[in-house]
């Protein structure tokens, strides 16, 4: 049978709100009685129903994280930011995967509000406006992390990606190359249409070097689709000299693809990626990347949560986190 707190309040010769303010780090107990059910406590085996704590409370200290793609290592460390956070506020997370499906997306929204979580931290490459009336129906926060919302009416954390991709043109460009690709995820998200191309664009222009649409190619982040993309580029005229991947496992693909096809990087091509996960230096040569603060995101996008869930006072909303480029082997 379970052991209740009515079952240790009676070995312990207390009363169950005396119990209830053990279990609940009140304070206000004297510690020779904390001791004394501390003890009952563990010799009966007993653990506190976070099901009716929740209902007294009206909080059940739980938070859903719904994440496109949990064996993404881009989203893996995100999650590990929003774990750590929760965990120091005591916290409990529940991890969903959406797989990028709009329908499922909006099943685990609601299956999360249905079991009563405090708040939501969400994850997912095309923010839809069907998606934000529901997050503003949410009768709990939500915060997302990583994720593009062009109206601003949902808070959230990221960088500033236009700016990241035009520093990495730009970059490209100051060192006299004047065919510089862009490898970037689905054109339908507005983290790649509105962000990554409108720096791209914006870096060529500046720079009075002509865009052409034949060193923009489209992804879907994996390895597989870097592999293709280059083989793509490679049929360009002129061929580009740099490569900007909009994903670590896009660069990872694009570096292996040169090398099969006889190149060499970064003599032949020079090649950026864009996350800076643990892969830019598992691949040799080790990639120079746009650092993203992966785990600060996940870290933030969690505490600014907190706040939200507990009312307190929030200076901004919407957080942009700083960037850098690391310089690695893949570039000259």
């Amino acid at each position: 049978m379970n052991v209740t707190i009515y079952d240790v309040a009676r070995e312990a010769n207390v009363s169950m709100a005396t119990v209830s303010r053990v279990v609940n780090g009140n304070p206000n107990v004297k510690p020779a009685t904390r001791k004394k059910v501390m003890e009952v406590i563990d010799r009966l085996g007993y653990r506190p129903n976070a099901v009716a704590r929740g209902l007294a409370s009206k909080k059940t200290t739980t938070v859903g994280v719904i994440i496109p793609d949990i064996s993404s290592t881009f989203f893996a460390e995100l999650a590990r930011g929003i774990e750590d956070i929760a965990t120091m506020y005591k916290y409990n997370i529940i991890l969903s995967n959406s797989d990028q499906n709009i329908e499922k997306e909006m099943h685990l929204l609601n299956t999360m509000l249905g079991k009563q979580v405090d708040g939501i931290v969400f994850m997912g490459g095309n923010i839809t406006s069907e998606l934000v009336e529901e997050f503003e129906k949410s009768p709990v926060p939500i915060v997302l992390a990583g994720s593009i919302e062009e109206t601003g009416k949902i808070p959230s954390v990221n960088i500033n990606y236009e700016q990241a991709a035009f520093d990495v043109t730009k970059s490209f460009i100051e060192k006299g190359h004047k065919d510089v690709a862009l490898v970037v995820g689905p054109l339908r998200e507005p983290i790649n249409q509105e962000k990554k191309l409108a720096g791209y664009k914006r870096a060529l222009e500046e720079s009075e070097v002509s865009f052409r649409e034949d060193l923009v190619v489209e992804g879907d982040y994996t390895y597989d689709s870097g592999i293709e993309a280059f083989e793509k580029l490679l049929e360009a005229d002129p061929r580009p000299t740099a490569i900007f991947a909009g994903s670590d496992e896009m660069a990872l693909g694009i570096v292996h693809g040169a090398e099969d096809k006889g190149y060499h990087v970064p003599k032949d091509f020079e090649v950026i990626s864009s996350d800076n996960t643990r892969l830019t230096l598992m691949v040799r040569p080790q990639l120079t990347s746009v650092v993203q603060p992966l785990y600060d995101i996940g870290a933030v996008a969690m505490r600014l949560l907190t706040k939200l869930m507990n009312k307190e006072s929030v200076d901004e909303q919407i957080v942009v986190l700083p960037h850098r480029i690391e310089e690695r082997s893949s570039t000259k």
